[in-house]
């Protein structure tokens, strides 16, 4: 019999009292004291109310979790750092990975890290070695939850996403089967796992190629926002011509007057023009150049860099804060996309956005990898993002006005880590009509119960 349970209450017959005796890890509900610091997200505008939390510190405790949850006509989520959470996705029984801090970096070029790692642990271990993962714009998110998301970081157009990079996954399906998931090795996973996010399974393991980096050119020059439309009428031609060893994007900041922002950028708009070099340094600097001729540079960041130094590409925040931060993708960017993006995100438009980000992709990104996967969106040439603070309910609909003045560019889709699939919707933007197919396919498979809250929303397509 499938129970009917508020993922926001405790139903006093469902015995969580037998699964806390077979973990390793301990199990939490609703009043204790474990329960809020273990549901609560990144993004602090994201309210994770389930019945109860699991902090999972074996691949044994998540079987447990997942065959506990389906015996008992229960949905079971997953959460490593939170970010990209979803309140719909917490399922009634959450499992928190974080514990699963398993990593290992081989110096022949490849590592293994458990569910809950974040980049930040891996790089400088890595470093050690002149090796660098196909990381984010951040190194404080989780390296599993990114990967399956697809994996799109600072160095995308010479080493693509890092899911093309994967070797092997250690997962728990929905059936609550431990496996071990490679190309060769249930490779319907294989191509669900990469891209597809959670809906197939919980991942306990991932193992990846690194690639030689011990140093890079880059990081971000920044300009006066009355400087913003020169400066990015000529990016767009110079991001066009760029060869494949430099990735770049661009971000309208309005940043707080606040002591640990450079003063040049606090409290008042500006444009940070960001940048990574995987070739000969020399060559980094003159491109860069270019654009530093432009126009006055108030704030000049990149160098020659350690591998470690690698956010300071992006230079996003790390501490937990509410945000809203939709996104979109684009099939080109041309001057009257430009125009229209500062008629209503640029200087006197009175955007409340906190940054309003374009990046540049293509090159290695746009092939696919050397088996399918679930990532739809090869073909973009652009991703949009406008992140602003939750608090203030403008933030959103002036976002949908940003995303409305570049509708003719708009593909239609969006990355799965910059928009969570959840619903109907969020699905149809994430992946294309045969790869939702496929999706909806290996979870019938491997989640015949449909334990898995990440795979509900394929079932809502019917």
């Amino acid at each position: 019999m499938t129970l009917t349970l508020d993922a926001r209450s405790v139903d006093s017959t469902i015995p969580f009292d037998a699964l806390r005796a077979e973990l390793t890890g301990s199990l939490h509900t609703p009043g204790e004291a474990e329960y809020d610091a273990l549901v609560s997200p990144w993004n602090l505008a994201v309210a994770m109310r389930p019945a109860a939390v699991v902090a999972v510190r074996t691949a044994d405790d998540v079987v447990a979790a997942v065959r506990f949850a389906g015996d008992h006509g229960l949905t079971a989520g997953v959460q490593a750092t939170g970010h990209g959470a979803e309140s719909s996705l917490a399922g009634h029984l959450l499992v928190v990975t974080r514990h699963l801090d398993e990593c290992t970096v081989h110096p022949e070029g490849w590592a293994r890290v458990g569910a809950g790692v974040k980049w930040s642990r891996l790089v400088p271990e890595a470093a050690a070695h002149g090796l660098a993962g196909v990381n984010g714009s951040t190194t404080d998110v989780g390296i599993v939850g990114y990967t399956t998301g697809g994996g799109v970081g600072p160095m995308a157009r010479t080493f693509g996403i890092n899911a093309d990079r994967v070797r092997a996954f250690e997962v728990v399906t929905g059936d609550g089967v431990f496996r071990r998931v490679t190309a060769d090795e249930h490779p319907d996973l294989f191509f669900a796992l990469r891209g597809g996010k959670g809906a197939a399974g919980i991942v306990t393991a991932l193992e990846f190629d690194l690639v030689h980096m011990p140093t890079f050119y880059g990081g971000a020059i920044y300009f006066a926002a009355a400087d913003a439309p020169a400066v990015v009428a000529r990016w767009r031609e110079w991001a066009d011509a760029l060869p494949e060893q430099g990735t770049t994007s661009f971000a309208l900041f309005q940043l707080p007057p606040l002591p640990e922002i450079p003063a040049p950028l606090a409290g008042r708009m500006s444009l940070g023009v960001r940048f990574l070099w995987t070739g000969e340094p020399g060559e980094g600097a003159r491109l860069l150049n270019e654009l530093r001729a432009v126009a006055p540079v108030i704030l000049d960041d990149a160098a020659l860099k350690p591998y470690t130094a690698i956010d300071s590409v992006h230079a996003d925040p790390v501490d937990p804060m509410p945000v809203v931060d939709p996104a979109i993708l684009l099939s080109d960017f041309p001057a009257e996309a430009a125009d229209r993006l500062f008629a209503v995100a640029g200087e006197g438009s009175g955007s409340p956005q906190v940054i309003v980000e374009v990046r540049h992709i293509g090159g290695e990104y746009a092939r696919e990898g050397r088996a399918p996967s679930a990532f739809s969106h090869r073909a973009a040439r652009y991703s949009v993002l406008a992140v602003g603070m939750a608090p203030d309910p403008r933030s959103l609909p002036h976002a949908h006005e940003v995303f409305a003045a570049l509708a003719p560019w708009d593909t239609g889709g969006c990355w799965p880590n910059f928009g969570v699939p959840h619903d109907a919707v969020s699905a149809r933007r994430c992946y294309d009509g045969p790869t939702l197919a496929r999706l909806r396919r290996i979870v019938d498979t491997y989640d015949p119960r449909g334990v898995l809250q990440a795979g509900h929303y394929l079932r809502a397509l019917d």
